[in-house]
């Protein structure tokens, strides 16, 4: 007979909890979790609410990059280098609970718990494929098809549960 489960690691626990090398941080609405040119030395979680991702161009014109919902990371380039900074800045869009994981712990967290590292690769993929579909969709749909989708996307359509009837506050300008 096997002994007890060596592996007890619990991936929602680890991601609803403080810790070392994490801690959890209140946005309130239009509250900033990092910006565009700060050092990038953590990965963030989002535990509830929705926030925004947004780029400003050297010229000063804005652009949002995606919406972020409960469950998901933001922040990743943090894990590519030491010396890498923001490319963009993450703008709570609703008051937000964020789990803020500094990069030694992320990496250490990744290395040493399978169960982490296989949520953290699922998310990237979905992250990826719903990037190359937003592409595809930016490239060959009218705008019409475009907002549409947009809202689909945003009340989370076709996603277990049911549809948010709630939309966070989004002005005509950041849904074009």
């Amino acid at each position: 007979m096997d002994g007890p489960n060596k592996n007890s690691f619990n991936v929602d626990s680890f991601l609803a909890t403080t810790g070392p090398g994490r801690r959890i941080i209140s946005l309130k609405a239009k509250g900033i979790a990092f910006s565009q040119g700060d050092p990038a030395d953590s990965v963030f979680f989002l535990q509830t609410g929705r926030a925004e991702l947004t780029v400003v161009s050297k010229r000063g014109k804005e652009a949002k990059v995606t919406l972020l919902s409960a469950r998901d990371f933001f922040g990743e380039e943090a894990m590519t280098d030491a010396d890498v900074f923001r490319t963009s800045t993450t703008t709570a869009l609703i008051p937000c609970s964020t789990l803020k994981i500094e990069r030694t712990e992320m990496l250490r967290v990744l290395h040493e718990e399978h169960a982490f590292s296989d949520f953290f690769l699922q998310f990237l993929l979905a992250k990826s494929a719903r990037t190359e579909a937003d592409l595809v969709d930016q490239l060959f749909n009218s705008s019409e098809r475009r907002l549409a989708r947009t809202l689909l996307l945003m009340a989370e359509f076709g996603q277990p549960g049911e549809p948010e009837t709630l939309l966070p506050p989004i002005t005509q300008k950041a849904l074009a």
